[in-house]
């Protein structure tokens, strides 16, 4: 029987169609941006910021106009503009000389920095409830200092340190839960007018120490020039947490929180504490750490016999310029160059 020419026509259209396709295969093959994450791509644990940062580069780059402020753009290859990936720069990379300096401690955004051996500041504060301290009287000693928190409101820093404050105690965190809310506006206005500054806590008998130790390591910023940490500790009937536990275990929760600072900051905390609190608790105790006593009636030598002593707290009734209202006034323990040669030391 002779063969139909219907099967034949519909082989030969079958071959044709088939070449036409595979001449588009490298448009089905053509790879696509992946959806996946992975661990160094996550969402941010803290708030996002309102400025956008490190906005995603757009897939077509339009043609690069010339700066207003350059004129004519000369084309030499080495002065155009190099392709980089969004996000931090390759180690290979060398950063540009007019946006980060060689010396990456020294911030050209941040106002002028004391040296190690910087202008020491008299003291010029006044004090509301004024004591008469007789020969020891603080304004003896050198240099002074305050020590801050939210209720002292804005702060003129600049003023404030002109007025004798040589140095700042920020109040940062209490329990392991709370943080200051002015401690991070305080911390960087600090720093910008250029006072020695560190971060305190204020510690609570009912939580634990290693928890209430993160929680001041999650919000103080580990910088190589602060001051060393401080533990407030102190018997306060205003806060929700009254309880008082016995001498040991109150030594035994310091411990832990210190130890933990200390691996952290690489700096011996220093201890702050009252009259009633050290009585309960310190007195013979803890020889080996730096104290910061307040004795706002007496010198501390008769409220704390025979403990050496860092910082006095002398004055809660402090009143300056730049600040409304009252701060605690302090004092080091040693001349100008005692300080110096404590601050390098640390």
């Amino acid at each position: 029987m002779r063969p139909s020419a219907v099967p034949a026509i519909l082989l030969a259209t079958l071959i044709l169609s088939g070449c036409a396709a595979s001449s588009g295969a490298e448009d089905v093959l053509t790879p696509v941006a992946s959806t996946e994450t992975t661990n160094a791509i996550t969402k941010p644990s803290g708030p996002i910021p309102a400025a956008a940062v490190g906005d995603a580069a757009p897939q077509t780059s339009p043609q690069q106009q010339p700066l207003s402020w350059t004129g004519p753009v000369a084309q030499p290859q080495a002065l155009l503009p190099a392709e980089r990936p969004v996000g931090m720069p390759m180690p290979t990379e060398r950063p540009v000389a007019m946006l980060m300096p060689d010396n990456p401690a020294i911030d050209p955004g941040i106002g002028t920095k004391s040296p190690s051996r910087g202008l020491i500041y008299g003291h010029r504060f006044r004090d509301a409830k004024p004591i008469n301290f007789g020969r020891t009287s603080p304004r003896n000693l050198a240099v002074h200092g305050v020590d801050v928190s939210r209720w002292q409101g804005e702060i003129d820093w600049e003023t404030l340190r002109k007025q004798g404050a040589n140095f700042v105690y920020i109040k940062a965190t209490d329990g392991g839960d709370h943080l200051d809310p002015m401690f991070k506006k305080n911390w960087r206005r600090a720093k910008e007018a250029g006072l020695k500054h560190g971060a305190y806590h204020f510690f609570y008998w009912c939580r634990t120490a290693g928890e209430q130790a993160d929680w001041f390591i999650r919000n103080v910023p580990k910088e190589a020039n602060a001051l060393p940490p401080v533990i407030d500790v102190e018997w306060n009937g205003e806060s929700s947490c009254k309880r008082r536990i016995s001498p040991a275990r109150v030594r035994e929760k310091m411990q832990v929180f210190m130890d933990k600072l200390e691996r952290h900051y690489g700096q011996r905390p220093i201890i702050y504490t009252a009259p009633d609190f050290y009585r309960d608790n310190l007195k013979g105790q803890m020889l080996d750490y730096p104290f910061w006593l307040r004795s706002v009636a007496a010198h501390p030598s008769k409220v704390y016999p025979g403990r050496k002593w860092v910082f006095w707290q002398y004055s809660g009734s402090g009143l300056s310029d730049g600040v409304d209202g009252k701060i605690d006034l302090n004092v080091f323990n040693g001349n100008e160059s005692d300080w110096h040669d404590w601050v390098a030391s640390r």
